[in-house]
């Protein structure tokens, strides 16, 4: 499975996407060339290959955000082809916009409308082969798991709950029966020749899931099946590539500080910093007009002040004054500090409204350009809460070594949560993004976010 970026991708999935990417480019190429009559005329002129790049660029990236490039989504052919026609259809008004402001790069109506029809069915039959695949589930990447027990189930559960889950399930290796085996694969309490057995089921790799490490472990078995070219990972390991969190229960103390990751280095920590001052002071900007408009609306709707402030935990535990927009009814924690509820009834009418589109979030901004939020990173909790979490949650107090965000890997990955439960999924997520920190992680956030956002697709 390829390493990108600090991030695991499919190769199903990356030849998927790249794939269409080029079917789109090399259909209006074709089209193009056609219409024409001249086929190596096309090939000869930059401006024309450019015109390609942007329509593929821009159909691309519509159609993720209207979800299309979740595979995990179980969609039908009818589905597909609604969100797809209505993701080309943003991508057209898109086009429209480039087309105004920068002519050089307008195609003729003559040539563009052909290629637009070309492009939707060669896209859609690309999608119908791919979801054969899917539905057959070919081309997996075989495994065997060690152990029966909690974690064997829950990684389990993993693979075989995923629509587009890229692992197969050939074998479980325990004295026990699995808890969740919906396929019914052999339960082997022994295996005397694990490496052939490996070899003729094709298993590429061996899972170590135990829920007790300390339990024999057929060390021999495993070194045989290594020397003869099958992987061997820790479940632990495995559970962190597929899912995009950390298994804070499963993992170890020596599992952290021990791990490659968990840095942010000078470089990266200055440019971050950068980026912060530059987007929050364009994002005040742009957003002056919505800004001013819900202060007004939030002040004739109720009693109070426009704004929220109130005490969050930020980088080493200290405690900063974040700002929002006040969304909820004056003396609303009259009777003390609750968990914030989704269908809470303190929160007023428009309150409920720039919650949903997270405009009570944007005067956050401010907090950026003063150094105590960074735009993305772990949300910072209430120390109230802090406290009570801390106690109850193992590793809570890493995710305080980094700057809070206004968004982040738990928030666009995670439904929104109210209790310590909630607390801990949200925390496996934070840890897996501070281990994995990077640029491309951070624009990857913030492209589900504003996915989230508009499209109301994805966590809150």
């Amino acid at each position: 499975m390829p390493y990108l970026f600090k991030k695991h991708y499919p190769l199903r999935d990356i030849i998927f996407c790249v794939g269409e990417g080029l079917l789109i480019f090399l259909t209006f190429c074709f089209t193009h060339a056609l219409l024409i009559g001249d086929y190596l005329y096309f090939f000869y002129l930059n401006i024309h290959l450019t015109q390609a790049l942007v329509i593929t660029s821009i159909f691309q990236v519509c159609l993720y955000f209207y979800d299309l490039y979740d595979l995990n989504r179980d969609l039908t052919l009818t589905d597909t082809a609604s969100r797809m026609m209505k993701s080309f259809g943003l991508g057209c008004i898109v086009l429209g916009l480039i087309y105004y402001t920068m002519p050089l790069l307008s195609t003729s109506i003559k040539i563009f409308w052909p290629a637009y029809f070309a492009i939707c069915g060669v896209v859609l039959v690309w999608r119908w082969a791919y979801y054969f695949i899917l539905q057959k589930r070919l081309f997996l990447h075989r495994v065997c798991i060690i152990g029966t027990g909690t974690f064997a189930a829950e990684i389990a559960k993993e693979i075989e709950g995923k629509h587009d889950s890229a692992h197969k399930i050939i074998c479980f290796s325990g004295n026990s029966k699995v808890s969740f085996n919906p396929n019914n694969v052999p339960v082997h309490k022994e295996m005397p020749d694990m490496v052939r057995y490996c070899h003729q089921n094709n298993i590429e790799t061996i899972i170590l899931a135990l829920d007790d490490r300390r339990k024999y472990i057929p060390s021999e078995k495993l070194l045989a099946c290594k020397l003869s070219g099958i992987r061997i990972e820790q479940g632990v390991n495995f559970y962190e590539r597929i899912t995009g969190k950390i298994p804070v229960n499963r993992v170890s103390p020596s599992g952290i500080f021990l791990s490659d990751g968990f840095t942010v280095g000078r470089w990266t920590g200055m440019g971050k910093r950068v980026v912060d001052i530059i987007f929050s002071l364009l994002g005040l900007l742009l957003s002056m007009p919505l800004l001013l408009l819900s202060a007004f609306i939030i002040k004739l709707e109720s009693k109070g002040p426009v704004f929220y402030i109130q005490e969050r935990v930020g980088t080493g535990g200290t405690v900063f004054n974040i700002i929002k927009f006040r969304s909820m009814y004056l003396d609303a924690e009259k009777d003390g500090a609750v968990w914030a509820t989704e269908n809470d009834d303190r929160i007023t009418r428009y309150g409920r409204f720039i919650r949903a589109t997270r405009i009570d979030e944007l005067p956050q901004m401010l907090n950026v350009l003063m150094g105590d939020m960074s735009f993305v990173g772990p949300r910072p909790e209430r120390p109230v809460f802090v406290k009570e979490l801390e106690e109850s949650i193992p590793f809570y107090k890493i995710r305080h070594y980094i700057k809070p965000g206004i968004t982040g890997w738990a928030q666009v990955c995670y439904p929104y949560g109210a209790s310590v439960e909630d607390a801990l999924r949200k925390l496996e997520y934070d840890l897996y993004y501070m281990k994995n920190i990077s640029a491309f992680i951070d624009v990857l956030i913030i492209f589900k976010t504003i996915k989230t956002v508009l499209f109301k697709i994805g966590a809150r």
